[in-house]
């Protein structure tokens, strides 16, 4: 009997809902329980229960469960990554096997033919039973022992035998997808491939902060696979191990209750003492589809900034550290304001995602295309919109100004510490105080966040916490602290959100410009007119709707 008639026998789907799924199971080649749970037509604890209740089989919960090492190692990790399935007791010849899809009775004889003992089927959720096994036996586990033994002498030397070549080539293939998808699955930003004396360590950038991969050690026989399989990836030179190579990867993965995916990964490789190391981007195309009231901006900010794109003409700037939203901000802007009767074209470095609608120019300073000189030559394909993705120099200001100057509307990035921070720095870059003040319509400066996971977040009594100097919290404000429960992995963070300051320039603060007065100064006059919502409201005001934590909100805010 399968789940989908398991699920129907008890009422909690519908003949109709099953011959739905069905058909959908042939399209995307999922399990059935899967392409359930992704239609929203069961959830997951319903599954888990019928399941074991119609099959008679213990129900147990993997998250907070220690099982001694001699267990785990009753089974080889090909076995538990080929059947999705874990040992978690063993006593006298008995052997308890966790597993998420107990209908695969032929497994029973293959379990049993390796661990030498009666198996003991118990049900676990699927992605519980994931967590562990990667916790367990290490990200690709199963890949990398396969590896092993004989054919680890060839992976890295010219091989005579053809057969044994396409035989590893197979393997390196599996487990550079193995850990890509890895850090797809744990949503990170970036990928770190470290090599060392005697280990290679594979890092993942989760919420803006660096974590392990869970790899065997023996993954570090294999670093220089790894990256020239990488490289050809990314179209880069193998034979080139001295100079720092750029590439990208375009890579498809299959994302649970999302189907296939593809993510553009940007690849830097540069030597080092013991190898080459790798740093991979992740970008994933759907980021480029949020929209402005998906980005966290509260109507403080949304409005004026709405407001201030959709003007004629005038530069408006985004500042911001690397890594704070700057590009995600702009896209989503450039997305709002950009329709038939409105031509837009970027000039970036790199381009990080394809805008349908937006012409965009990649940097190419090999060839003498640089910010300026793009700017210059789109100038004349008579565009409404341009995006410059940074202003670094004089040459380009000057160029970003005449063309606010000449009817059409720029926005650009700067890295400065705050909004106010921003003009000066034009200034600074020896741009005239007359153009800036009569060019620059608003500055948005923005950081990113942490925000608590939703499932686990505690409340925190106010006694029990310094509070910063400006956040005022009065008995009917609720803080919370992270906690860690299994829908964040136990980091009690899911996801960020960016926090925003935004001023818009008045004739008061113009007069300041052409006077050179100083980035204080212009802050404390902006503030004083209404004409600046800061960091430090934002980042409090989301401490105090529970968003995230008082040490968070300190971080973003801290110059």
């Amino acid at each position: 009997m399968g789940i989908g008639t398991v699920l129907l026998e008890r009422d909690l789907i519908t003949r109709d809902q099953l011959d739905e799924a069905i058909v959908e199971q042939a399209r995307s080649g999922e399990r059935l329980d899967r392409v359930l749970l992704r239609m929203g037509i069961v959830d997951r604890g319903q599954v888990l229960q019928a399941v074991g209740e119609q099959l008679r089989l213990e129900v147990v919960d993997l998250t907070d469960l220690i099982v001694d090492k001699t267990v785990l190692e009753s089974l080889p990790a090909k076995i538990v990554f080929r059947h999705h399935c874990v040992p978690i007791d063993r006593h006298e010849d008995t052997l308890t096997v966790a597993t998420s899809d107990p209908f695969q009775l032929v497994i029973h004889d293959e379990l049993g033919m390796h661990s030498g003992c009666a198996i003991e089927l118990v049900l676990a959720d699927d992605e519980d039973l994931r967590a562990f096994i990667r916790t367990h036996y290490g990200v690709a586990g199963d890949t990398l022992d396969a590896m092993s033994g004989d054919l680890e002498e060839v992976i890295t030397q010219e091989s005579e035998s053809d057969e044994l070549d396409q035989a590893q080539e197979a393997s390196v293939i599996r487990l550079v997808n193995d850990i890509l998808g890895e850090a797809i699955a744990v949503r990170a930003t970036d990928i770190h491939i470290e090599p060392y004396e005697n280990e290679l360590i594979v890092r993942y950038r989760i919420d803006g902060v660096l974590h392990r991969a869970n790899l065997p050690a023996t993954v570090h026989r294999f670093a220089p696979a790894i990256v020239s399989r990488l490289k050809i990836m990314s179209s880069l030179n193998i034979a080139e191990k001295r100079k720092p190579q750029d590439g990208r990867i375009t890579f498809k993965h299959r994302v649970d209750g999302k189907g296939i995916q593809e993510f553009d990964l940007r690849v830097s490789v540069i030597p080092m003492v013991y190898g080459e190391g790798l740093v991979l981007r992740v970008l994933n195309k759907s980021a480029v589809q949020m929209t402005l009231d998906q980005l966290g901006m509260p109507q403080a900010v949304e409005e004026p900034w709405e407001s201030l794109i959709t003007r004629p003409h005038g530069i408006l700037l985004v500042t911001g550290p690397t890594g704070s939203g700057k590009s995600t901000t702009l896209y989503a802007s450039l997305n709002r304001i950009v329709s038939e009767s409105i031509k837009a074209i970027t000039v970036e470095d790199p381009v990080e995602y394809q805008v349908e609608g937006v012409n965009q120019i990649q940097v190419n300073s090999k060839v003498g295309l640089t910010f300026a000189t793009g700017l210059r030559a789109i100038l004349r394909h008579d565009p409404d919109v341009v995006m410059i993705g940074e202003i670094r120099d004089l040459e380009t200001a000057q160029t970003a100004v005449q063309a606010s100057l000449t009817g059409h509307l720029v926005f650009s990035t700067l890295h400065t510490n705050d909004a106010p921070g921003a003009v000066t720095r034009l200034l600074d870059m020896g741009v005239e105080p007359f153009l800036v003040s009569s060019s620059v319509e608003g500055v948005l400066a923005q950081r990113l966040v942490r925000k608590l996971c939703p499932d686990c977040k505690t409340e925190l009594q106010h006694e029990d916490i310094d509070l910063p100097e400006g956040l005022k919290v009065s008995k009917d404000d609720t803080l919370y602290r992270p906690a860690g429960c299994k829908q964040c992995l136990q980091r009690g963070f899911l996801g960020r959100v960016g926090v925003y300051e935004i001023m818009r320039l008045s004739e008061s603060i113009r007069e300041m410009v052409m006077e050179r007065k100083s980035a204080t100064q212009i802050a404390a006059a902006a503030g004083k007119e209404g004409n600046l919502y800061t960091l430090k409201q934002d980042a409090f005001e989301k401490v105090k709707q529970g968003i995230t934590t008082v040490e968070e909100a300190a971080r973003a805010i801290a110059t």
